[in-house]
């Protein structure tokens, strides 16, 4: 993975309302920490920051006027739940060849056996890997299984120098027979009836 640098500005400011006047620069504030040093407050540009974690688990190259460039990762980001613009970020600081936990996407390629039904179980999964090489995520392909068939984390194939960070017995993608029309219709019926739901009886036309 690329690292993205950024321009960052140190900071002095705290509290609720140094946050919302950063916010109106178009910036974003945010705290970098980890390897037993003190957090460092900082600023971000807005823009940039946006486009930088566009992408899962992005490896930032924060430079900071005055002060030794650091590799980072987003540990935590908050957003604005109407606007979705970044509200906060907390970076945590990594080493070149140092080994990270991060969850990485499961990618499902491919079609099962007609009727059946897929079920991904785990939408992302816990790995180990270096930090300046964190893969994207991982594809598992369903090519063909028939109802029965499971896959477990230990059958994905990872990336060299990812290893599992989570049980190797976890299911991950599940295929089962698909319903029937009648038994969706049950389970619809059945689910009603539990709401208190009244279906409307079809009216017999009258006899001429």
């Amino acid at each position: 993975m690329a690292e993205v640098k950024i321009q960052a500005e140190s900071r002095s400011e705290f509290g609720k309302g140094a946050a919302r006047r950063i916010r109106r620069d178009h910036k974003v504030p945010a705290v970098l920490y980890g390897h037993g040093t003190d957090p460092v407050h900082i600023t971000l540009p807005g823009h940039d920051t946006m486009l930088a974690l566009k992408t899962a688990n992005a490896l930032l190259l924060i430079e900071v006027e005055g002060s030794e460039s650091l590799l980072a990762l987003p540990k935590q980001v908050q957003r604005d739940p109407i606007r979705n613009t970044i509200e906060h970020v907390d970076l945590v600081i990594v080493k070149r060849g140092e080994k990270v936990q991060v969850e990485i996407a499961v990618h499902v390629e491919g079609e099962a056996v007609s009727g059946t039904l897929v079920v991904t179980e785990a939408q992302t999964i816990l790995v180990e890997a270096e930090a300046t090489h964190i893969p994207d995520g991982v594809s598992v392909s369903i090519e063909g299984l028939d109802a029965g068939a499971q896959i477990h984390a230990s059958d994905l194939v990872l990336p060299k120098g990812t290893t599992l960070a989570i049980e190797p017995d976890t299911l991950i993608v599940n295929v089962t027979a698909g319903q029937t029309a009648e038994q969706l219709d049950a389970d619809m019926a059945t689910a009603e009836a539990e709401a208190g739901v009244v279906r409307d009886e079809p009216t017999a036309a009258p006899v001429e």
